[in-house]
């Protein structure tokens, strides 16, 4: 009873969801060759077939050389019992359609050489017409003509589109596993460094050393913030420029993300080295491979970046890795600092979603317009006219900042122009962050069930399930960190309430600062009279600075330009900042010596 009552649940909210969308499907076939082509025509009018089986097939008659405005122009013996083609131009949609219909016509469709409109009529002319009525591109009935000659039969059909598509839950799915093996590798490190530097662990090397950036300065995460505020505005006003840039970083910043994911694995599962020297420098015969490997995936991303067919597979795999090695490389400290964090781009997503549209010429937001590019338009419902183009478009350079998964369900509209779901970077990237500090905080206090960890995962998954649900109810794409920032930083802290670990949780990594009379979380691991001599921090000063400037440079300029990280589902974006902290830190055997110690 339950399982049948489940069904019945599943199929109504399935039936509530399918669309009538204007874009349709014209099949032509010959008995042995079938193809399908793009049409959009108007509910309104006749409706068509749902599905292929349930269309009537006619045969075409090709009158492309009228525009149908007048009825005597055709002889009604030829087309009767038949679908008519003939070109758009001169006269209106209806009176075309009363002529096909007075000459005995089944069918009506009209090529054009503009780009297709959704056909549309005074509310009088729709009942007077019965027969079908949809425009095409020429250049697809010219391809036609030359697959099928003139023996052509055609079916129109309009598959409902729904809302729930199968996309959603692909994109959930990269979203939950990539913060999830991002918190876990975050921890892993962690756990790695420390029992390095514990006796007999033979040294191990610093966070500096090791390239990574560790975030304890709130004013300089507010002063970032305000700086990326003004990236993101000249992106508006200069995006032609500025987009070819980044692209060209993304390319590098992924494929050395990719690098170091693929070679985390490789030293997982146990893949040997082999090397060999070359002038007294040891080259490892696994390290170059993968370095061609990953060099060849971005190299392709870039060179058929605009390629929608499949090309975003290629662009989810070096999203996925950036993302990774984003939440391994960058740390925060504390819980303060994610707080401080979180919340300023919780406030930053919502203004230039949702209040910059107020400013703008025409009524899109700034985050939207630098997502989409400078074609960026008000989102589809379904009253709005549709329009395809009737030639092939120059593709227009899209900022690479998003995970794509192709609507699977929207099989119409993806024969007019693919049709995607999309989740920003950033929606991945700024939880993730809160999530790699609960998987290092369980680290530090050796929690053996990782549970801060757990419940931020958990807290991230509910999130975005309420976020598609939202969308889902509301028609509109949702701006994500509205409903992950609560949901993790709340279930964050209300763990650490419950355990009474709320001080340590807030304070964080274990260096002490100077006027601080805090003990480390991890007892033993400062020396009880540390030398904080100027001469004695030179050298900290010195090397943290010079690794971090030579080896971070490429990674910090990929972090100042991606400041467009969206969610969007209907066509609709919003985004988020990557944010840097422009200080680094060096750490000792588990001693975070900060470099701005007046901080």
């Amino acid at each position: 009873m339950e399982r049948a009552i489940k069904v019945v649940i599943l199929s109504v909210i399935f039936t509530v969801s399918q669309i009538t969308c204007q874009e349709a499907i014209l099949h032509i076939s010959n008995g042995g060759t079938e193809r399908e082509y793009c049409i959009v025509h108007n509910h309104s009018w006749t409706p068509l077939a749902t599905s292929l089986d349930d269309a009537k097939q006619y045969p075409l008659v090709t009158m492309t050389s009228t525009v149908l405005c007048n009825a005597s122009e055709i002889t009604p013996d030829v087309v009767k019992g038949k679908a008519l083609v003939v070109m758009r131009g001169d006269c209106d949609f209806s009176q075309k359609a009363l002529n096909a219909q007075n000459l005995g016509a089944t069918t009506l469709l009209i090529a054009s050489n503009k780009s297709l409109i959704t056909p549309s009529a005074n509310d009088s002319e729709y009942s007077k017409v019965q027969i079908p009525l949809a425009l095409m591109r020429y250049r697809d009935f010219l391809e036609a003509q030359q697959v099928f000659g003139k023996e052509m039969q055609v079916r129109l059909y309009a598959p409902p589109h729904s809302k729930i598509d199968p996309s959603i839950a692909v994109i959930l799915l990269i979203s939950i596993v990539t913060v999830v093996l991002g918190g876990y590798w975050s921890g892993a490190c962690e756990r790695d460094r420390l029992n390095s530097c514990a006796p007999g662990g033979g040294g191990g090397e610093s966070k500096a050393e090791s390239g990574e950036l560790s975030l304890y300065s709130p004013l300089k995460v507010v002063i970032f913030v305000a700086f990326m505020c003004g990236m993101l505005v000249l992106m508006y006003f200069f995006y032609n420029v500025l987009v070819y840039v980044i692209i060209a970083i993304f390319c590098l910043a992924s494929a050395s993300a990719l690098f170091s994911c693929f070679d985390a694995v490789m030293d997982k599962i146990g893949c040997g080295t082999l090397s060999f020297s070359v002038r007294n420098c040891n080259i490892s015969v696994r390290s170059l491979i993968l370095a061609a490997v990953c060099i060849t995936i971005a190299v392709i991303w870039g060179v058929y970046r605009n390629e929608e067919r499949w090309i975003w597979i290629l662009q989810d795999l070096l999203g996925i890795a950036f993302c990774l090695n984003f939440m391994k490389t960058i740390s925060l400290s504390n819980f303060k600092i994610c707080v401080i964090l979180l919340s300023l781009l919780l406030v930053y997503d919502v203004f230039f979603v949702f209040i910059t549209p107020f400013f703008t010429k025409n009524g899109v937001s700034i985050m939207v317009q630098v997502a989409l590019g400078p074609d960026a338009s008000g989102e589809k419902t379904q009253s709005n006219m549709v329009e395809v183009p009737a030639e092939p478009q120059a593709p227009s350079e899209k900022l690479p900042v998003v995970m794509r998964v192709p609507r699977f369900s929207a099989w119409a509209q993806n024969l007019c122009g693919m049709q995607f779901s999309i989740l920003g970077y950033g929606d991945i990237i700024v939880p993730g962050l809160l999530v790699a500090y609960c998987s290092r905080f369980d680290v530090w206090i050796n929690s053996s069930k990782k549970i801060y960890f757990v419940s931020c995962c958990i807290a991230y998954l509910l999130g975005m399930i309420l976020t598609f649900a939202v969308m889902l109810l509301s028609g509109m794409g949702q701006p994500a960190l509205l409903y992950l920032v609560p949901f993790t930083l709340i279930t964050s802290a209300v763990v650490a309430g419950c355990r009474g670990e709320i001080k340590q949780f807030w304070s964080g990594t274990t260096y002490r600062v100077l006027d601080s009379s805090r003990e480390p979380l991890l007892p033993g691991v400062l020396p009880s009279k540390p030398d904080l001599s100027p001469l004695s921090l030179l050298p900290f000063y010195s090397v943290a600075y010079c690794s971090a400037f030579s080896s971070l440079t490429s990674f910090f300029l990929s972090l100042f330009f991606f400041d467009i990280l969206t969610l969007d589902f209907h066509g609709q974006c919003d985004s988020n900042t990557i944010l840097e902290n422009l200080s680094l830190d060096r750490s000792v055997c588990g001693i975070n010596w900060p470099l701005d110690v007046a901080s």
